[in-house]
């Protein structure tokens, strides 16, 4: 088995001439950029781009395929420069009947599947150019839409409290889902604000390979989550046997944010603006008692959770946290392109290079710091209500 460092949930912001896309993504987040920061910068092998359902995406894909940038794969994915695997995804927003909403990405194996896709969808939303759209539909109807197709159907941010499965739809799977897709759900994704260990405490994902995925809007954000990944092979059909754990391929372990450092980690008060920093559930604000809160992610899996600690199956991956190196105090963009041009990508700065070659390049303080940030013990401030959670320096 090889090894593959691997983020499935990427926005492009515009078309490489400049249509918008993800409205709130940045601009220069094109496929092109995508492709060339992952390959250059991150290190990152299989690409998840989640707006392959616009169809200028998709006119954006035929003009690399045409350039050779990118070739098909015939096991599923588009080889980009014979280096890295694109996979292409959809992120769909549903509506069930009790007005949850939640967010899905979609993933298929080629380009025509996902055309194909994009052609049902059209009937339920009102811009399909555009990302993350919301589809006149309930969860399990889009399950049946991908299943048709031969797509893979992952819910996404599974529990952040505004569009995602667990924040804002059910408690339950069987509340929203046949048993028939339920058994075909064959990974989640944790989202920021959650890890490992606070979603194995449902009793539901035991059987559920989990997700971290970066959901970038950016550049830099890319690759803040991500998952390494043992596949024979980078491509599509590799992929889902790795989600369903199947001949050895499988997800070992899960890189992320420690949930304190995401931006739904703990309720937020809408009315004094202040962060819940009281035992979980706090369904009320701890400060000037209003009920006009945001409820955070901790808050609500410690409401729905099944048991009061994590029960972790024998095929669960440890998580590993890691604070991103744009989280890290003093580590600003020309520091980062200095760590780049000496190591090669994030990847091996996070996971290979020494404290004492860090020093060489970034100096003592900053180098201490990254070894610090990457070994999961740094010292956090939790974040909440659309604001992220910060490493903390202590002066000594």
């Amino acid at each position: 088995m090889k090894q593959y460092f691997v983020d499935l949930h990427i926005h492009i912001g515009r078309t490489m001439d400049g249509s918008p896309v993800k409205i709130t993504a940045a601009r220069d987040l094109t496929l092109a950029n995508i492709l060339d920061e992952c390959l250059y910068r991150k290190g990152i092998n299989v690409i998840g781009v989640v707006d392959a359902g616009s169809p200028k995406v998709q006119s954006d894909l035929i003009r690399l395929v045409e350039a050779g940038s990118l070739a098909p794969l015939d096991k599923g994915g588009l080889s980009y420069l014979g280096k890295a695997v694109l996979i292409l995804g959809a992120e769909v927003e549903t509506r069930e009947k009790s007005g949850g909403k939640a967010h899905f990405v979609c993933f298929f194996p080629t380009l025509e599947k996902m055309k194909n896709f994009t052609s049902v969808m059209a009937k339920y939303i009102k811009n399909i150019n555009l990302s993350s759209q919301k589809a006149e539909i309930t969860a399990e109807k889009l399950f049946n839409i991908v299943d048709g197709l031969g797509g893979i159907f992952v819910p996404a941010h599974a529990f952040t409290p505004h569009k995602s499965l667990f924040g804002n739809c059910a408690a339950r799977l069987t509340e929203v889902f046949s048993q028939r897709a339920i058994a075909k759900i064959y990974a989640i994704e944790l989202g920021l604000s959650s890890d490992t260990y606070l979603a194995d405490r449902l009793a539901d994902l035991g059987g559920i390979t989990f997700l971290s995925n970066s959901d970038a809007h950016s550049l830099p954000k890319i690759g803040r989550e991500y998952n390494v990944i043992d596949m024979q092979q980078a491509n599509y059909e590799e992929l889902l046997m790795a989600l369903k754990r199947e001949k050895g391929r499988k997800v070992t372990a899960n890189y992320g944010l420690d949930p304190r450092l995401g931006k739904y980690h703990r309720t937020h008060c809408l009315v004094c603006e202040k962060i819940a920093g009281g035992a979980p559930p706090v369904l009320r604000c701890e400060y000037c008692g209003s009920d006009k809160i945001v409820k955070g992610v901790l808050d609500r899996l410690e409401e729905i959770a099944t048991y009061r600690e994590p029960v972790s199956p024998d095929h669960r991956p440890p998580y590993h946290y890691q604070v991103p190196l744009s989280f890290v105090p003093g580590v600003g963009r020309k520091t980062v392109d200095k760590l780049l041009q000496c190591f090669g990508t994030e990847m091996e700065i996070l996971h290979s290079a020494s404290e004492e070659d860090l020093e060489k390049v970034a100096g003592k303080k900053i180098a201490s710091l990254l070894c610090l940030a990457r070994s999961g013990k740094a010292e956090l401030t939790a974040g909440g209500g659309g604001r992220y959670g910060k490493m903390l320096i202590r002066e000594e």
